[in-house]
């Protein structure tokens, strides 16, 4: 009984749905995946402006963090073995305080210059790394990860995705290729859960926007059992340096939408 009744609530939400946005979120749910399974991370953020392009942008912050939550549990399972627990302790609980607070305040919050800023730190972390000859820029201790989880995980759930903003300290702090990813993605599903829970207590999730997020969730899953083969042939090196590309993409990806938005109030 309780499965036809899923199903049934299933149905009516799916029937709400534009094919024509579910088969776009689907095909890029995969490719931004698979790009962030092989370099470290990214995901969240090359979903948002296919996200906003498709549903618009005020859907887009809860779809895209609901649609990376749902792949996530696939990815720990893959990588599981190599996450470093002692850095979850530290990071798991300011993260969800500070996804609760965010989706308290997602409705009255403007993160354009936070975006920008975090885009600027993207962007040098090619001047950081020396274009990836080097393997740490700064120290990190692992305390560190206490205020760092707050903060993340605030604008992110304001902003629907960071990007691989968190890889430099990760990488700072010892980490590299399945150990990075292993650990990065069990503190995102812990914060996931704060935040899809905030979005639903405060009633940011409405039937289409969660039937928009599990359809990019499922083509996430498919990006993540892809990337994961991939990954298996990539040395520590290049590894390094598709993380550091990623990282430069994703910043001036940010800094040039948020410029734009900036220049536009003025």
């Amino acid at each position: 009984m309780v499965w036809i009744f899923l199903l049934t609530i299933l149905t009516m939400i799916f029937e709400t749905l534009n094919l024509w946005a579910c088969l776009g979120l689907f095909i890029a749910g995969i490719v931004a995946f698979v790009i962030s399974t092989i370099s470290g991370g990214g995901g969240a953020l090359l979903l948002i402006p296919v996200t906003t392009s498709l549903i618009g942008a005020t859907a887009t912050a809860p779809v895209v963090n609901l649609g990376t939550f749902i792949s996530r549990p696939a990815r720990l399972l893959m990588f599981w073995q190599d996450i470093d627990w002692s850095l979850v302790k530290f990071y798991m609980p300011s993260a969800i305080l500070g996804a609760w607070l965010a989706g308290f305040l997602f409705s009255k919050m403007n993160a354009t210059w936070l975006q920008l800023l975090i885009g600027i730190f993207l962007v040098s972390t090619i001047w950081q790394y020396r274009f990836g000859k080097v393997d740490k820029s700064f120290a990190m201790p692992k305390l560190g990860f206490l205020p760092l989880g707050f903060g993340t995980a605030f604008i992110s759930t304001i902003v629907g995705g960071l990007g691989p903003v968190l890889n430099p300290f990760y990488m700072n702090v010892g980490l590299t290729k399945e150990d990075l990813i292993a650990t990065k993605t069990s503190n995102s599903f812990f914060v996931g859960i704060a935040q899809i829970s905030s979005y639903a207590f405060f009633g940011v999730l409405n039937p289409s926007l969660w039937g928009y997020g599990i359809v990019l969730g499922l083509g996430a899953v498919i990006g993540n059992l892809i990337g994961k083969r991939l990954l298996a042939g990539i040395s520590i090196k290049q590894f390094r340096v598709a993380v550091i590309t990623v990282m430069v993409v994703s910043g001036v990806v940010m800094i040039w939408q948020n410029l734009g938005l900036l220049i536009s109030h003025f």
